[in-house]
């Protein structure tokens, strides 16, 4: 069994914490309250926390931290589909099916986001319904709206990111 790390962010929208192995980051999500957290971060785990502030600082378009996606192949090729969502642009999950060449997997698409474990980093709050509308988000839809927003006034100062 590999070893597990653990880190927390207070961000504008909740505590997010973040788990990591040794050399990757495995997952992203927001949190009610801490639990015990690694006392030694790996670098990794110390990376993704400081991309994580300047995303939220504005200051970060896109993670660079290294990612271990754990799921199905077809999970998988949607997670880094989505990926591929530029900054403060939304696209709908019926988009992805398309992108992926499985234009009937609307739904199973939704599921995949669903199962996203890196949320912020593999921009799923980035996908909307056919019909532009806010639809599912694990964090919360008002999570979503406001990274969305908060995206949408980054694009309009066009900060980029300090590295």
């Amino acid at each position: 069994m590999k070893n597990t790390h653990k880190a927390y962010y207070n961000s504008p929208i909740g505590l997010v914490e973040v788990t990591s192995s040794d050399n990757a980051i495995l997952s992203v999500d927001f949190v009610e309250k801490e639990e015990d957290a690694s006392e030694k971060h790996p670098e990794v785990l110390v990376q993704c926390i400081k991309e994580l502030d300047e995303y939220f600082k504005g200051q970060r378009k896109n993670f660079t931290v290294k990612l271990e996606t754990q799921g199905t192949e077809f999970q998988k090729k949607v997670w880094n589909e989505l990926t591929r969502i530029p900054f403060g642009d939304t696209v709908s999950y019926k988009y992805i099916a398309e992108a992926i060449n499985n234009p009937k997997a609307v739904r199973a698409v939704g599921n995949a986001n669903h199962n996203n474990f890196l949320g912020i980093i593999i921009p799923c709050h980035r996908v909307v319904g056919t019909n532009g509308k806010l639809t599912g988000y694990a964090g919360g839809i008002w999570r979503k709206e406001w990274l969305l927003q908060h995206e949408k006034n980054c694009g309009i100062l066009n900060v980029e990111p300090t590295v």
